[in-house]
């Protein structure tokens, strides 16, 4: 299992396929590169994918401090340069999304293009603190099952919730969620609620930039996304129908789809075919 030491933690990191390109892809808050699993597969033949875990989570070192999003930020460059892959695509979702702005605003040389999927350039709303807060004395406490199902809803949407058919997915991601330590977790949830925000700095991103919603999410609702769309200049924003938080697993062919366009439209990847329809605004349901 690959791991590289950057800035004083060991960071978990997997690479998929070849190409000369590469896709870095950072997940979001109690998740890991797993939550990209369906994208590197799709993407893997044409791109070299890399997916690594943030401090704190997943497979990466629990450390004492580190947490803020301007060391994440620190830390995702250092991961960069270490495997030579600059300038790189970088998808970035939620949390990871705070750190691809940060990235593409303070180290544009490192970048070639932006994904965003469910963030926001702003600081955690206050109304979500104290909520927030509680949780996570409960999930450092006394376990994260006691708030396992208060966090579900934040993390997905209805449609993906109420399938029938999607039983064992949800429990899957269930058992992901409780199988963070307790310790790294909540440090890495007090980074991310207690982060600045970094909106009146997005017109300094010149990168082209994709930002993907989800119709149902209520973590960062839409209109996170079009704020960061009117922002920077030339981003496309795609809504995903039928997807909450977590649109790389709840909706993944739809959000491939808008990956593989958005790539294909700027020509990075002259290998593409042809283009492919992604859900826009006006096909919610």
């Amino acid at each position: 299992m690959p791991r590289m030491r950057v800035n004083g933690a060991e960071i978990y990191y997997e690479e998929h396929g070849i190409g000369p390109e590469s896709i870095v892809f950072a997940h979001g808050l109690l998740w890991s590169g797993r939550m990209f699993d369906d994208q590197v597969n799709a993407l893997k033949d044409r791109y070299r994918c890399i997916t690594f875990d943030f401090r704190g989570q997943g497979q990466s070192e629990i450390t004492a401090s580190g947490y803020d999003m301007d060391t994440l930020t620190e830390d995702a460059a250092a991961l960069i340069s270490s495997l030579r892959c600059a300038p790189c695509h970088f998808l970035g979702l939620s949390m990871g999304g705070f750190v691809a702005m940060r990235l593409a605003i303070r180290h544009p040389e490192l970048i070639k293009s932006l994904m965003l999927l469910e963030t926001s350039a702003d600081p955690e709303p206050q109304n979500n603190v104290g909520r927030y807060r509680l949780m996570n004395f409960i999930a450092r406490w006394f376990g994260l099952r006691l708030v396992a199902n208060q966090v579900m809803p934040i993390m997905f949407g209805r449609k993906f919730l109420q399938d029938p058919g999607r039983v064992e997915l949800r429990q899957e991601w269930r058992k992901r969620l409780l199988a963070n330590h307790r310790v790294g977790i909540t440090r890495a949830v007090t980074g991310v609620f207690s982060r600045d925000g970094v909106y009146e700095q997005l017109d300094k991103i010149t990168a082209p930039t994709l930002i993907i919603v989800g119709d149902q999410d209520v973590a960062t609702v839409p209109s996170k996304a079009e704020r960061i769309h009117a922002r920077i200049r030339g981003s496309k924003l795609v809504i995903i129908a039928g997807a909450g938080h977590s649109s790389t697993i709840e909706e993944p062919e739809a959000v491939t789809r808008a990956l593989e366009q958005f790539l294909m439209t700027h020509d990075f990847s002259p290998c593409f075919k042809q283009a492919t329809d992604v859900s826009r605004p006006d096909d919610r349901k």
